[in-house]
């Protein structure tokens, strides 16, 4: 993976962080190809219950590398290069796939957002279910600087947080705005002077939590846009049903009233 994403694992909890903190984890073909990678692998493992996703250094992420608007500006480039990958067939180019992916993960994944977040970045800062960011952080869909529309699944994961009006002006305007600012746009969920610790610590705390219901809050939550209110409820029962007496919930109704740390399959 190029180094650009560090992968760490330890009880149950995933630390993942951009990379490349002397660029300020500037996005580049690498990095694209490091993040899908990471977070397809971590859909495949078991034994991960949290994902905190950080940037290394000073910034979560400072948008699409310089060198790539540069190459962009000759007459011989390719406007998709830097994010298209034509040989997987999904829903996503590669470049939407770095932000989609951590949705389609089982578990939550908490978003630790400092420094900057900016076009690319603050894209792939909106696919985590939970984002802390520091009040500092400066945020943007940057797009419109360099004479592009957002394409890297803006229009999929600001509806659910942010009026559309809101949502315009991000996109027509470029601004940039503060951490504190994000919140009260609902850009975020809530402001950290820490948000790695902070972040960690929240993942820890899901850890200690029935696996099984965590990963079926998460799926049943993601859904509820494309569902009508009948399915809603279905859907409630359905999970409701399948944990009551299932081992995991019976260890956590123990675990409680034994006054001790539950141990989940």
């Amino acid at each position: 993976m190029a180094n650009r994403v560090t992968l760490k694992v330890e009880n149950g909890v995933a630390d993942v962080r951009l990379n490349r903190p002397e660029k300020l984890n500037a996005l580049d073909n690498a990095m694209f190809r490091s993040l899908v990678d990471t977070g397809e692998l971590l859909k495949s493992r078991t034994d991960v219950r949290a994902v905190v996703l950080s940037g290394e250094g000073s910034s979560f992420c400072s948008g699409l590398d310089l060198a790539s608007f540069q190459k962009m500006a000759s007459s011989d480039a390719d406007a998709d290069e830097a994010v298209e990958d034509k040989s997987e067939q999904r829903m996503t180019h590669l470049g939407q796939q770095a932000a989609w992916v951590w949705q389609e993960i089982d578990v939550p994944v908490i978003g630790a957002i400092a420094g900057h977040a900016l076009g690319g970045g603050f894209q792939i800062a909106m696919g985590p279910d939970i984002r802390l960011v520091h009040p500092e952080t400066k945020l943007s869909v940057l797009e419109i600087r360099w004479g592009l529309t957002a394409d890297m699944g803006a229009t999929v994961l600001l509806p659910p947080n942010v009026r559309m009006d809101v949502m315009k002006e991000l996109y027509f305007t470029g601004k940039i705005v503060t951490g504190i600012e994000a919140v009260e746009l609902g850009l975020a969920t809530r402001v950290s002077d820490n948000p790695h610790s902070e972040a960690m610590g929240m993942a820890h705390e899901i850890a200690e939590k029935n696996p099984e219901a965590i990963r079926r809050m998460k799926k049943m939550l993601n859904a509820i846009e494309s569902q009508d209110v009948a399915r809603r409820f279905e859907s409630e029962r359905e999970n409701i049903n399948a944990l009551i007496g299932s081992p995991n919930q019976k260890e956590a109704v123990k675990a409680y009233f034994e006054k001790r740390a539950p141990k989940f399959s």
